[in-house]
C-alpha cells in the first residue's frame, strides 16, 4: 500500500516538482544541447564527431555514476537532502558557459572548446551523482500506476517553458551580435535553473523506515550479479536501451546538416528548436498517458519506429523545410526513449532493489551513450551525413525488434516474480 502520508502530500509533490522541472525546462531552452551549444561550439571546430558528443555528454554524465552511489542511496532513509546538494552541480555550469561565451573573444578556440566540454561534464556529472536518489525519491513520492503521467507532465512542462526560452533564444541569436547573443542565452539558462533549485526543495519526502536488506557493500555488488543473471526480462530491456542509443544518435546531426547543406538561416535553429519542444510537450503527455495504461514497453516502441522515420526522413530531404518533420519525429522518439524508458527501468524490482535496478539500468547504458555519437561522428567525417542517418535508422528499428520479441511489461509480470525470483 502507499504510504498515507505520501497519499497526503502527493497533490503539494506533483505541483512544486512539475515547476522544478518547467524552469529547468526553460533553462534548457536557452541553452539547447540540441541546437543552441552545437551551434556555439560549431563558431570554434568542424569537426562532427566533436559536436556530436555534446548532447551525448549530459545522457552520459545522467548515467555513469548511478551505479556508484548506488549502494549508499539504498540505506538512505530520505532522499532529499542527497538530491539537493548533488544537484548543484547539475545547474551552476550555465552560468560558466555563459563567463565563456562573455571572454570568447580573448581566448583562442582550442582554450574555448576545453573549457566549454569541461563545464558540459561537470554539468552531465552531477545529474548522474544525484540521479539515483532523485529516481528513488520520485518513486517514494508517486505510486507506480501515475508515474507515467508524472514523468510525462514534467516532461511537458519542461518542454512548454523551453519552447519560450527557444523563441527568445531565437530572437537574442538573431537581434544580438556575438559573442554577447550566446553568453545572454546561457545567463538566462543558470537563472531558470536556480528557480528550478528553489522548487525542488519544496519536496516533502517522508522518512522512511525500510532500507535496503544488504547488510554492506560487498552483498550490494553481489546483488547485480544476481539481477543480471536471473532477470532475463531486465537483460532484454537494458539491451534495447544500448541499440536505442543509436536511435537517439543523430539529434546534433540533424541541425548542422540542415544548416550546412540546405542553408537553414542562424535564427531558423530557435524556430526547429520551438518545433522539436513543443512536439516533445504534446508528446510526453500522450505517451505518458498510454503508457500508464498501455504499459511503457509499447511506448518505447513507438519512440524506436518515431526515430526510424525521422532519421529516414533527414536522409531524404531535399530541402531545409523537410526537417521540421524529422525533428517531430525526433522529439516523440527522445521522449519515449529516454523519459518513459527511465520510468519504465523503476518498475523493475521491489522497493529494496530499486536502487540497484536504477543504477544497473543507467550505468551500464553508458558506454553505448558515449559510443554512439563517436560512430556517428566519425561516419559523418570519413563518408557523409546520410550514411549516419542510415545507421540510426537501423538502431531504432533494431531496438523495436528487441523489445517486441525479449521484453515484457514488467508492471504486469505476476507479484510473486517481481519479489521472489530475484532475491538480493
Amino acid at each position: 500500500m502507499f504510504n498515507p502520508e505520501t497519499q497526503k502530500d502527493l497533490r503539494h509533490n506533483f505541483t512544486v516538482n512539475i515547476v522544478d522541472s518547467a524552469f529547468f525546462g526553460l533553462g534548457a531552452g536557452f541553452a539547447s544541447f540540441i541546437t543552441i551549444i552545437p551551434l556555439f561550439v560549431s563558431g570554434f571546430t568542424n569537426s562532427a564527431l566533436l559536436i556530436g558528443l555534446i548532447p551525448a555528454i549530459p545522457r552520459l554524465g545522467w548515467q555513469l555514476p548511478q551505479l556508484l552511489i548506488a549502494d549508499k542511496v539504498a540505506r538512505l532513509q530520505c532522499y532529499k537532502p542527497t538530491v539537493m546538494s548533488l544537484t548543484i552541480h547539475q545547474k551552476l555550469p550555465f552560468l560558466g558557459l555563459a563567463l565563456v561565451a562573455l571572454f570568447q573573444p580573448q581566448l583562442n578556440s582550442q582554450t574555448v572548446l576545453q573549457l566549454t566540454f569541461a563545464l558540459l561534464i561537470w554539468q552531465g556529472l552531477g545529474s548522474g551523482f544525484s540521479a539515483t536518489a532523485w529516481q528513488s525519491m520520485v518513486a517514494k513520492i508517486v505510486p507506480s500506476g501515475r508515474l507515467g503521467i508524472f514523468y510525462g507532465s514534467q516532461a511537458a512542462a519542461n518542454n512548454l517553458m523551453g519552447i519560450c526560452g527557444a523563441m527568445i533564444a531565437g530572437l537574442l541569436l538573431k537581434e544580438v551580435a556575438r559573442p554577447l547573443n550566446f553568453a545572454l542565452c546561457f545567463l538566462c539558462a543558470s537563472v531558470a535553473m536556480a528557480i528550478s533549485w528553489f522548487f525542488m526543495s519544496r519536496t516533502r519526502e517522508p522518512v522512511s523506515n525500510q532500507v535496503s536488506a544488504m547488510a554492506n557493500r560487498h552483498e550490494f555488488w553481489h546483488s547485480l550479479s544476481v539481477i543480471l543473471r536471473r532477470d532475463q526480462n531486465f537483460r532484454c530491456f537494458l539491451m534495447a536501451r544500448l541499440v536505442s542509443q543509436l536511435a537517439l544518435m543523430p539529434l546534433p546531426f540533424y541541425t548542422l546538416y540542415a544548416v550546412h547543406q540546405h542553408g537553414m538561416k542562424e535564427a531558423s535553429v530557435g524556430l526547429i528548436t520551438l518545433v522539436l519542444m513543443v512536439t516533445q510537450t504534446i508528446a510526453a503527455l500522450v505517451l505518458g498517458w498510454v503508457g500508464d495504461r498501455k504499459g511503457h514497453k509499447l511506448v518505447l516502441q513507438i519512440g524506436s519506429i518515431a526515430c526510424a522515420i525521422s532519421s529516414v526522413l533527414a536522409y531524404l530531404a531535399t530541402s531545409a523545410n523537410w526537417f521540421y518533420l524529422v525533428f517531430v519525429g525526433a522529439g516523440i522518439g527522445a521522449i519515449a526513449l529516454q523519459n518513459i524508458a527511465a520510468v519504465m527501468t523503476l518498475e523493475f524490482g521491489n522497493q529494496r532493489q530499486r536502487p540497484a535496478y536504477i543504477g544497473l539500468g543507467n550505468t551500464l547504458v553508458a558506454p553505448a551513450t558515449i559510443l554512439a555519437p563517436i560512430i556517428g561522428g566519425w561516419i559523418a567525417d570519413t563518408i557523409d551525413y546520410k550514411t549516419t542517418f542510415l545507421v540510426s535508422a537501423m538502431g531504432a528499428l533494431v531496438t523495436a525488434l528487441i523489445l517486441h520479441i525479449g521484453v515484457r511489461n514488467p508492471r504486469y509480470l505476476e507479484q510473486n516474480f517481481r519479489d521472489h525470483s530475484v532475491k538480493v
